[in-house]
Formats: C-alpha cells, sequence, structure tokens
C-alpha cells in the first residue's frame, strides 16, 4: 500500500466577517493558496478536494482551480467545520488506493459572501439542532466546566498566538501574494485579554459560560496541502513533514457535537494501539474553550500538548478552512522542530460528529 505524505502546507491570512478580505471570493482565496503551493514546480495534480460549508454553492473546488490556472478537476466536500480537514483524509486514502499520486486538499470560507442567512440544519429538528454555542453552553454545565475555566484556557490561547506572531512563525504559513493581507486579522497584540475576559458576558444562554472571548469569532480563510505519494515526493525532490498514519471520524449526540473531538481521539487512539501518552502534539479547533477543556479532562491531555502556539479562539475559525489550518499549523510547527513521534489533527463540529487524523513525523 502507498504512503501519503504533506510535503508543503499553506494558508491566507484569517480574516473577520465583513473585515479584510471581504471583498475576496471564495475561489480567489482557494487559489491564493493552491498558486503557492504549486508554483515553480511542474507536476501534474491528480485532483483539488476543497471543503466548504456556508457558500456560494456550486463547486468551488472547480472554480477554485480554474481561478489558479491548474488543470486539476476540482471536487467540493461539505462536512461542516470539518470540511477541511476531510479532504485531507480523502486525499491520504485515495493515494493509500492507487487513485493517484499528488493531490491538492483544503479548505476554503468566506462568511463574508455567503448568500445564505441562516446555517444549514446540523440535524432534524425531532432530534434536537442547537445552534453551536448554545450546545457548547449545555455540554460545559453537564460536564461542570466552569466560566473561570475556559477563560484561563482562553487566555493561554491568546498568549501562545502572540508569542507566535512575534516570532514570525505565521508568516511562514501565509501565502506570499500581492493581493491578500499578511497578517491575521482578530489577534490584537495592544488588547488586554485577560481584562477583556473578565468583562464580558454570556452570548449564547442567559446563565451560560460560553462568552465572544472563550470562543472562536465567524471568519474568511483558505487553507490547503499538497499530499503525495512518498514515492512520487521522492522523485520529485521533496522533504515530507508528516505521513498519514490513519483516519477516525465517529458520531455523538447532535445536541453536543463539541464531544465529538473526545470521541474520534479515543477511536483513532484504540484503532492503532495508542494512549495519549504516545501523542506528542494535538491541533484541536478550538471553536469553544470548554471543547479544549473537555479533550484535555476527559483524555488527560496536558494543555502543554494541545494548540501550543494558539487556536481558533485566537485566530478565527473560516468554518471549510478550519481543518486544514489545523494540519498547515502543524506543519510549519513541526518543520521547525521535528520533536514529535506521533501527532494529532482533530475537530469536532455540527451534527455531532469528529474527525481524527494520525501523523508520523519524519
Amino acid at each position: 500500500m502507498k504512503r501519503a505524505v504533506i510535503v508543503n502546507a499553506k494558508r491566507t491570512a484569517i480574516g473577520k466577517k465583513g473585515g479584510m478580505l471581504k471583498g475576496v471570493s471564495p475561489e480567489d482565496l482557494a487559489a491564493a493558496v493552491i498558486e503557492e503551493l504549486t508554483r515553480d514546480f511542474e507536476f501534474h495534480v491528480d485532483d483539488i478536494l476543497l471543503g466548504n460549508a456556508v457558500g456560494p454553492g456550486g463547486n468551488v473546488g472547480r472554480l477554485s482551480s480554474l481561478a489558479s490556472g491548474n488543470s486539476a478537476p476540482g471536487v467540493t466536500i461539505d462536512r461542516q467545520c470539518g470540511s477541511g480537514l476531510e479532504t485531507i483524509r480523502l486525499a491520504c486514502h485515495l493515494i493509500q488506493g492507487g487513485a493517484g499520486d499528488v493531490f491538492i486538499a483544503g479548505g476554503v470560507e468566506s462568511t463574508s459572501q455567503s448568500s445564505f442567512e441562516k446555517r444549514a440544519r446540523f440535524s432534524p429538528e425531532s432530534i434536537g439542532d442547537p445552534d453551536m454555542g448554545e450546545a457548547a453552553d449545555h455540554t460545559a454545565e453537564m460536564y461542570g466546566i466552569t466560566r473561570e475555566r475556559q477563560d484561563d484556557y482562553a487566555l493561554l490561547t491568546y498568549q501562545r498566538a502572540l508569542h507566535a506572531q512575534g516570532n514570525g512563525y505565521f508568516r511562514e504559513e501565509i501565502v506570499h501574494s500581492t493581493k491578500l493581507p499578511r497578517n491575521d486579522e482578530s489577534l490584537n497584540p495592544k488588547l488586554n485579554y485577560k481584562r477583556m475576559l473578565q468583562r464580558l458576558s454570556p452570548c449564547f444562554t442567559e446563565r451560560g459560560t460560553v462568552t465572544m472571548g472563550n470562543c472562536c469569532g465567524i471568519n474568511d480563510g483558505a487553507a490547503a496541502v499538497l499530499v503525495m505519494s512518498e514515492e512520487k515526493a521522492e522523485e520529485l525532490g521533496f522533504q515530507p513533514v508528516l505521513r498519514f498514519v490513519d483516519s477516525a471520524v465517529t458520531s455523538v449526540d447532535p445536541n453536543h457535537p463539541i464531544t465529538g473531538a473526545v470521541s474520534s481521539i479515543s477511536s483513532i487512539l484504540s484503532k492503532n494501539g495508542l494512549t495519549t501518552e504516545d501523542i506528542d502534539l494535538l491541533e484541536l479547533n478550538e471553536a469553544f474553550a470548554a471543547k479544549a477543556v473537555l479533550v484535555s479532562e476527559e483524555l488527560s491531555i496536558p494543555y502543554n500538548k494541545i494548540n501550543t502556539e494558539g487556536g481558533a479562539i485566537a485566530l478565527g475559525h473560516p468554518y471549510g478552512a478550519s481543518g486544514a489550518i489545523l494540519v498547515t499549523r502543524l506543519f510549519h510547527k513541526l518543520k521547525r522542530s521535528c520533536s514529535s513521534a506521533y501527532s494529532l489533527s482533530t475537530i469536532g463540529l455540527g451534527g455531532g460528529m469528529g474527525v481524527s487524523l494520525l501523523w508520523e513525523v519524519l
């Protein structure tokens, strides 16, 4: 069986809804990433797989391929905010199955240009279809995750992101397009995040613990990775950083979607005879601090292994792109310091699902 490896990964800067990327179409956001991944190399791309969750409809994967000047076909995947991770999962399994040797996989989202006033349904009303924030509040209450613990984690992720930004780490990840900004819009080094977190009121339920400070924003952005068979990467002279080991997709109660991350991590570790002690780094789409606290507590994973350079609470959550951003962040982190044996990329998502990918570090 062929082995899939990640040889490059890029993302755009992340913009706020209605912010610095509001005038950039989804296909142009994704095209900037595709162009950067294929620049200066002459090789055939078998297909481009892109995740997208909130529009504009149509085959954004194909549109983005054409906009980038690539000849690959292009397909669009919707697993809500797990879409960008799902495309990478599928590309890796396609390589394992012999369906091709070179794929670009990732995701894109322009919440600013979405034509839909309301979100899609996550679940039938007869089962329960709460908004993500409301569901996070209820899950936090069910597991006894206090406002203080959520704020403490949120402050940590802000501090880590600011440290990474100050050291120039994000500039390694972000595309060098002259048409797009180079800095993430949400992160503000001048803001006193501790004071901000203390002052905010619950924003989803009257007596809840989730605030606008300990959850992610609504954002625009794109990210993708260049996935190859190990043989093709060697032939073309690439130095892979991550080797795909396995994936897991699990289903949980749609009323408690943030538990999907716990479920999928448990599943993939069990499948591969590993424990959380074998995992050195976890890139988790935080979305809500309650999710990170839950994962840490339920699986005994210390914070020093989770999002060590900050996550979606600090940088933003462009739904369809967020899973690919996880892998992009992990790729560049390990490219700087290959101090890990096994790593995970994980997301829990609307509708009550979890997606986890297990990586070996090369």
